[in-house]
């Protein structure tokens, strides 16, 4: 080793494609580090930095069937990053979470105030689609540094442009300064194209226009397969090699039904107070 983190790059058209790639790539080629999470005897995760890019966020087949977690899991998952589903849970004095992702971009709070980094996005897009801007943070320099669990996701960044047919296109990119790339990176980049989405839509809402959801390029500082679980990850492994890709993927339409029921469950929960 000389001392580098290896930087890659890898594209798909569609969700499945691009995070299986990227999760490969970092497998063939990241780097041997510790963590700070190692037990005795783990081996060194997989590291690497990557940037990976969803050609076609919303082109099927959108569901890898390897994804760590059940169809019910991604599916609350999106509504807590699109939706704060539980953001009522909230409450680091009483040894709860400390942040969502949802409360971030939707209601950040600063100097007493409650801001809508999102509305902002979509604001400064109507105004001005080409802006470079528009974005927004999830960090707090106040709160995140001494925590054990702060945010993963840093930013978002979006921007529009003209496609072949003269109607805007929205591009997102979000940075995260750390990921796992096998548990954790499929669930969050299903529910921030999602996000992408609901963007798009605000804009074209407020403009009269078709905007089109475009690419999306997720950039990560160490994207990680921990050594703790290699033994599991072996399990992908040999999915990927001895099943056709769709044999390895679902359309959204089968995830349907699935999703449909947990719509209905969360509707009838009622938050905590």
């Amino acid at each position: 080793m000389n001392g580098n983190i290896p930087a890659l790059f890898v594209s798909g058209k569609t969700l499945p494609e691009a995070w299986e790639k990227a999760v490969l790539e970092c497998w063939h080629k990241g780097a041997a580090v510790r963590t700070e999470y190692d037990k005795p005897g783990d081996p060194p995760s997989r590291d690497c930095t990557m940037m990976w890019v969803v050609e076609e966020p919303f082109a099927e087949p959108r569901i890898h069937r390897a994804f760590p977690g059940g169809l019910e899991d991604l599916e609350i998952y999106r509504q807590e990053v699109v939706d704060g589903i539980h953001d009522h849970w909230i409450a680091p004095e009483e040894g709860k979470w400390t942040y969502t992702y949802h409360k971030r971009l939707f209601a950040y709070e600063t100097q007493g105030k409650t801001i809508d980094q999102i509305d902002y996005i979509v604001n400064k897009l109507c105004r001005s689609g080409h802006s470079r801007r528009a974005q927004a943070i999830t960090w707090n320099v106040d709160l995140d540094p001494p925590t054990d669990d702060p945010p993963c996701l840093q930013r978002v960044w979006c921007r529009m442009l003209p496609g072949d047919d003269g109607n805007p296109v929205l591009n997102m990119n979000t940075h995260w300064r750390s990921r796992d790339a096998f548990k954790a990176a499929y669930m969050n980049i299903f529910a921030l194209t999602e996000l992408q989405k609901i963007i798009a839509g605000r804009i074209a809402e407020r403009t009269g226009s078709e905007i089109r959801v475009g690419r999306y390029a997720d950039l990560v500082d160490s994207f990680h397969i921990y050594g703790s679980y290699f033994r599991d990850f072996e399990g992908f492994l040999k999915l990927v090699e001895k099943r056709t890709f769709a044999e390895r993927t679902w359309d959204s339409a089968y995830a349907e039904p699935v999703f449909a029921e947990v719509r209905e469950k969360l509707r009838r929960e009622k938050p905590h107070p």
